[in-house]
């Protein structure tokens, strides 16, 4: 005869498949609300506000997430994968200094796209394990890309990869103090970057336009404001 089924043997089943859609349904709804918040204020929002944004309890949002490196890791691996990516086309590139160029130019329009991806390319989360992978592998690209911007004679033979984290510190501050009052002004700042890391007799991409008078004023209002997370610190 078959021993009937003990209270440990129901624990252990499978949840029910109802649930298990509710569970992935709270995790989407997590992501895009964490994906909202970070993209408009950046790093500093706090695990609770993200729950709040969810509409799901701080519980539910710790179930899933426990802390904010684990939550920072899923939000942004799809943009690590598209980092990481950028470095890959610079590198198909045949001419090594418009690979360079490009490359950064195109890691900068992303930082401006999303504030709290800005924020995640001048941090480092040691627990977050499948983003700092793609970041090594974008950085052992990188060393790449520059020795051969150098070999062709457009790099100077003074630039580092630590430059350029300086460069993506320095996009981070000015796109979150400007914001939407001056949202292409990180555009001059980068031009005028590649023009100073280029070698002599290199052309240098066209410098973009400065932002007008009206409009740096309205974004220095801002930042006078406090319409900036820059003085919040990282969760």
């Amino acid at each position: 005869m078959t021993p009937s089924a003990t209270p440990a043997d129901t624990s252990s089943r499978e949840p029910e498949p109802g649930l298990r859609v509710d569970a992935e349904r709270n995790r989407d709804r997590i992501l895009a609300a964490a994906r909202r918040l970070y993209a408009a204020e950046g790093l500093g929002v706090s695990m609770a506000s993200v729950a709040r944004e969810a509409g799901v309890g701080k519980a539910t949002l710790s179930r899933r997430f426990a802390n904010p490196e684990e939550l920072i890791n899923a939000v942004f691996a799809d943009r690590m994968d598209a980092y990481a990516e950028a470095v890959a086309v610079a590198l198909d590139d045949p001419d090594p200094w418009h690979g360079f160029t490009g490359y950064i130019e195109a890691v900068c329009f992303m930082q401006a796209a999303d504030r709290g991806f800005a924020d995640v390319l001048t941090m480092t989360f040691p627990t977050a394990k499948a983003l700092e992978t793609r970041r090594a592998e974008a950085y052992a690209g990188l060393l790449e890309l520059i020795a051969r911007a150098k070999a062709a004679g457009n790099l100077l033979d003074d630039f580092t990869a630590e430059d350029l984290v300086i460069l993506l510190m320095a996009n981070a501050g000015v796109i979150a103090a400007t914001g939407d009052a001056a949202p292409d002004a990180w555009r001059r700042l980068v031009g005028h970057m590649l023009r100073s890391y280029a070698a002599p007799g290199t052309d240098a991409p066209p410098l973009p336009a400065s932002p007008d008078p009206p409009t740096l004023f309205r974004a220095m209002v801002r930042l006078a404001r406090g319409g900036t997370s820059l003085s919040k610190k990282p969760i």
